[in-house]
């Protein structure tokens, strides 16, 4: 039987959080059709541009259908949500492992259950997020998924804790297109980098010390470091839910800074999960998760994802050029003519060359934006052990189930790769005007340390 959510449905769903692009709703009624799962909803801005009820003819652009041609039927797609679905099954799962990635599957919805989770949750979403965009109410269908913040076979009594992380990229750059002047790329990360641009923007108040290459080092102690670090600094990259509810960060924007009162009411939140006085229980929560992401591998699969993009948007952008059949405008305004001879053996490239080139810039750009979900629940005495991997705590003496998956995999619009190009050359801009002098330059050109 067909599932169409209606009006009367509304009522079962709350909000959960949101990104640029999806509404997050969780299941809260008594269906077991629903327990253990999230809607992802799709969002137009309030312009108006993307809210007609007319669907396109093809979600995709037609050179969008040429790069991702081997995909599925996602040539043929009306919606872009549902090329996105068919993305995730047939190109990010094999790379991140099915065990780790839900695509989800579409279910109908009336506009009237639209309309009305429009009106339920507008309370709860950030100002500056309802002023951006609304549910787009001209859908007849939306995503299902697994919630990650639960296990879905829980009992009624049954504590789950999760966190959602941003791990950013994992890695530095290596590419041989990267200019003179933006060499500093391949010795500071792009997020300590991005962290200048967004305080200059009012985006942050403080500059995070999180440093991807420590959670990405596959070493446990600088893992519980970048760990330690996010939970200082949240911004939008470190989230914690008990039982699908929000405990520290922001559930649709930037957090603050996590200060002592921030830290006393976690440190409450997790007294019925981690056994021990308060004053420790972050620690040791914080502790477990780094004892996950190491354990469980998950990162290397993820890093080698992001690592398809061998060129840095300094090489792609060449091979997008060609693709579009456009001249390209990088070399046009280009001073440097040892890299204006380098860029052109892109340029000279075979037309499946710069798709494959492109086609894994835009994959490794999923990975380098995607979140990682860590969810845990302690054992009982009345039922020892399961199906899932488990961490023991000598500290409080328990023994925690946890899974990992991989959310936000949405497939990146060929169209962006110009604004990709626009907004790297900001950020190195912004950090070389905000920290690097003449007199500093040696010493901030220095790797960092893995």
């Amino acid at each position: 039987m067909e599932i169409v959510l209606e009006k009367k449905d509304a009522a079962d769903w709350t909000y959960r959080g949101e990104g640029a692009v999806n509404l997050v709703l969780a299941y809260t009624g008594s269906s077991p059709l629903f327990f253990g799962k999230v809607l992802r909803i799709l969002k137009a801005p309030r312009n108006g541009s993307h809210c007609g009820s007319v669907r396109n003819l093809k979600a995709l652009s037609a050179h969008e259908r040429l790069l991702w041609r081997d995909v599925g039927d996602i040539v043929s797609c009306t919606y872009h949500d549902v090329a996105c679905q068919i993305y995730v099954q047939h190109v990010m799962t094999p790379l991140l492992d099915f065990k780790h990635v839900d695509a989800g599957v579409h279910v109908l919805v009336t506009r009237e259950f639209l309309e009305t989770i429009e009106k339920n949750i507008l309370g709860q979403r950030p100002a500056w997020r309802v002023n951006a965009g609304r549910i787009n109410i001209h859908r007849d269908s939306v995503l299902l998924q697994s919630d990650h913040a639960i296990f879905s076979q829980g009992g009624e009594d049954e504590f789950c804790i999760s966190v959602e992380i941003k791990p950013k990229w994992g890695c530095l750059p290596t590419s041989r297109f990267i200019s003179k002047k933006n060499a500093i790329k391949k010795n500071v990360t792009r997020f300590r980098m991005h962290q200048a641009l967004k305080l200059q923007k009012g985006e942050t108040s403080e500059l995070s010390d999180y440093n991807p290459l420590d959670l990405f080092s596959g070493s446990l102690d600088q893992i519980y470091k970048a760990i330690q670090d996010l939970f200082s600094t949240p911004q939008n990259n470190f989230r914690v839910f008990l039982n699908g509810s929000l405990i520290l960060g922001a559930s649709g924007g930037y957090a603050d800074d996590t200060n002592l009162v921030i830290e006393e009411a976690f440190e409450d939140a997790l007294q019925s999960v981690i056994q021990r006085e308060k004053g420790s229980r972050a620690m040791t929560f914080l502790q477990l998760v780094a004892e996950a992401v190491y354990k469980s591998g998950c990162l290397n699969r993820l890093l080698a994802v992001q690592q398809l993009d061998s060129f840095d948007i300094e090489g792609a952008i060449h091979a997008y050029y060609d693709i579009i059949s456009k001249p390209c405008q990088v070399c046009r305004h280009m001073d440097d003519e040892e890299l204006l001879n380098i860029c052109g053996t892109l340029h000279s490239a075979h037309l499946d060359q710069s798709l494959e080139i492109v086609r894994n810039f835009l994959i490794a750009a999923t990975a380098k934006d995607c979140s990682l979900m860590i969810t845990f629940r302690p054992w009982h005495v009345e039922c020892p052990g399961s199906a899932y991997n488990s961490i023991f705590v000598e500290s409080t003496n328990q023994t925690f189930d946890y899974k990992v998956n991989f959310i936000d995999l949405d497939l990146k619009p060929l169209r962006k790769m110009e604004e990709y190009y626009e907004q790297d050359d900001k950020i190195v801009r912004s950090y070389t005007k905000m920290f690097v002098t003449e007199l500093e330059a040696d010493d901030y050109y220095r790797p960092e340390e893995v």
